[in-house]
């Protein structure tokens, strides 16, 4: 612990934050294309896919049919006005071709077939018969283009196709491009024991992909996916061994295969999301740390969908790899060291921690702000030993606006918590407490929410324009929380607000009026400190533990203080002690025992003091 509170601080330099570790971002262009999709503009995807069949950018049009296919899963309507307008358009039909094979996957889950309810399979094999012909189209229409080829590798998985008809496609897809990533990743699922294959042969495919690939090529990174299969999903690998020779082999070159790529790149973080997840498993922690920073903030819902939640293990994990990394360095030597000689130059470690910085500049930094159904003085009282600054402003009718305030020093305390700290304030200063607070962030063009209440996160949510819509049942879930925290009787609307992508900004404010809280501080999410030209806002510095708790016992609760308003019991009960107490004192110091006049002197003493606080420090 001592190793942990000194050196896991600096060991968590140049990673981006908590708040702006996003799972599946699209890039640039396709997330302008995405969010122009959910206003209903399908212009900008149609340009982007038909660059990428121009200029036969296979790999790219890969990746961006599948994240048009998942925007169409909530909201088909831009889609099915393409293909009324344009039937015969290749990108709209290959699009709706990798939308059916979702939709068919979306119904049956990614549960193992044990799991599977026999409605869901044959919902699902339903749909999978839809898209054969529309697959066929797609191939049809682009004969040179070997996506519609991993589509039906895919296709041919769930619809449970014999080998020669995974031969078959397989022969098509590598007559189009023979080092077509995205093909080869979904003949690998095939081929591996959960399916139609074995160990053995997901192994031996992937090898012999890597040994015949160009330099550079993420095919190189095909044995650590079969790596992943091996170690984290497959049941008991015991039953049919592979050499460990094998595994440590796939993942010396997925780190070699990191050293080509900026650190930041979109195209290298599905590998290295696989990487460092291997590393892990190795108990490699400094150079897992290093693989974290290359891959900044672009998680990936694989292979951390087969841990959990993606996005809770990915951040958990790297956490967790910054805490044993510190354990394992010398007390007082620097946390720099700890792993040994740093990478060279070139590697993904090397520019990690300034690409990371970067990707987390190029989203926007985080800007939160706290809503606590309680008056100022409340807060400050609750919050005395959450370890950092606050700024607490007034908000009506009697609650407060909560901020960070930056401190150029923080404390150790602040340094391990989770790095999106208001919310972890937030999570200190509900505990106990009756009342509730929402945690309200902007991130770039991401706007999110998170309810504590009693310490405890009890809903969050995110409007991005980039993904696809929230499922209502989840919408459903979160509004009835919110509902309850703020004593809104009709949820119905929080849900329809929650639901929508567009507007996100909108979106937040509107929330916050249907919960019955205060608007929102004018220039929240452009400026930092919003809270400074508040009236009526107060600073509550960052106490140590000790001076917290003596702190929570007196009235004196910040520089300046916070007004805490007193009841006129309070105020006569105190003035009538101190009429006694002083004749009291001046009588016992009289007398020839001046032991007996010092607990008279020291009531009066603390009784005075405490008028006196409370007189100045009056609301």
């Amino acid at each position: 612990m001592p190793r942990m509170l000194r050196h896991g601080s600096s060991l968590g330099a140049g990673l981006p934050p908590d708040e702006a570790v996003t799972v599946d971002a699209p890039d640039g262009p396709m997330a302008d294309a995405l969010a122009a999709v959910h206003a209903g503009d399908r212009g900008p995807a149609a340009a982007l896919l038909a660059g990428t069949r121009e200029r036969a950018e296979w790999e790219r049009r890969s990746t961006y049919v599948t994240q048009l296919a998942a925007a169409a899963l909530h909201s088909p309507g831009w889609l099915d006005d393409w293909l009324a307008e344009s039937p015969e358009d290749p990108d709209a039909v290959l699009v709706k071709a990798e939308l059916c094979v979702h939709q068919a996957w979306e119904i049956r889950s990614a549960a193992r077939a044990r799991d599977v309810a026999p409605e869901q399979f044959q919902a699902f094999f339903a749909l999978l018969g839809d898209a054969v012909p529309v697959a066929s189209a797609a191939a049809r229409l682009n004969p040179t283009d070997p996506v519609p080829w991993q589509i039906a590798l895919t296709h041919a998985r769930g619809s449970q196709a014999p080998r020669e008809v995974f031969d078959a496609y397989w022969a098509e897809a590598v007559a189009r491009s023979p080092h077509h990533y995205g093909c080869h990743a979904a003949a690998l699922q095939y081929l591996s024991e959960k399916w139609y294959g074995s160990h053995g042969e997901m192994f031996a495919f992937a090898e012999r992909a890597a040994e015949s690939a160009l330099p550079g090529s993420k095919l190189h990174a095909l044995p650590l996916l079969a790596a992943v299969e091996y170690v984290v999903v497959s049941d008991d690998p015991r039953q049919s061994p592979v050499e460990r020779a094998r595994i440590d082999a796939a993942v010396e070159r997925g780190l070699e295969l990191s050293t080509w790529y900026e650190p930041g790149d979109p195209d290298a973080a599905d590998f290295r999301n696989h990487l460092v997840l291997m590393l892990i498993l190795h108990e490699r922690w400094a150079e897992a740390l290093d693989v974290f920073r290359a891959i900044g903030v672009r998680a990936r819902t694989y292979p951390w969908a087969y841990l959990g939640e993606p996005r809770t293990e990915f951040v958990e994990l790297r956490s967790g790899v910054r805490m044993q990394l510190a354990s394992r360095t010398p007390l007082f030597s620097r946390a720099g060291r700890a792993g040994g000689p740093g990478p060279g130059p070139g590697s993904a470690g090397s520019a990690g921690s300034v690409a990371a910085s970067g990707d987390a500049r190029a989203l926007s930094s985080p800007r939160s702000l706290a809503i606590a159904a309680a008056p100022p003085h409340e807060v400050a009282e609750a919050a005395l030993m959450c370890g950092v600054s606050l700024r607490i402003a007034p908000a009506p009718p009697g609650m407060s606006y909560v901020e960070l305030v930056p401190d150029p020093s923080p404390g150790r305390r602040a340094a391990l918590a989770r790095d999106d700290r208001l919310t972890a304030a937030a999570d200190s200063f509900t505990t106990g407490e009756k009342w509730a607070a929402l945690v309200l962030r902007r991130t770039g063009p991401r706007y999110g929410l998170t309810l504590l209440q009693k310490g405890r996160e009890t809903a969050a949510h995110q409007w991005d324009p980039a993904a696809p819509v929230t499922d209502h049942a989840v919408a459903a879930t979160t509004a009835q929380a919110l509902a309850a925290a703020f004593s809104v009787r009709d949820a119905r609307p929080l849900v329809t607000l929650l639901r929508g992508a567009d507007s996100p900004a909108r979106r937040q404010a509107d929330l916050v009026a249907a919960l019955g809280l205060p608007p929102l501080p004018a220039g929240f999410g452009e400026h930092d400190e919003v809270l400074r030209t508040v009236p009526g806002a107060q600073l509550l510095a960052r106490r140590g533990v000790l001076r917290g708790i003596r702190d929570s016992l007196s009235t004196d609760l910040g520089t300046p203080a916070i007004p805490v308003p007193r009841p006129r019991r309070w105020w006569r009960l105190r003035v009538a002690a101190l009429a006694v107490l002083v004749p009291a004192s001046a009588y016992a110091w009289t007398t020839p025992d001046c032991y007996r006049a010092t607990i008279p002197t020291l009531a009066t003493l603390f009784l005075a003091s405490q008028l006196r606080t409370a007189w100045r420090g009056r609301g």
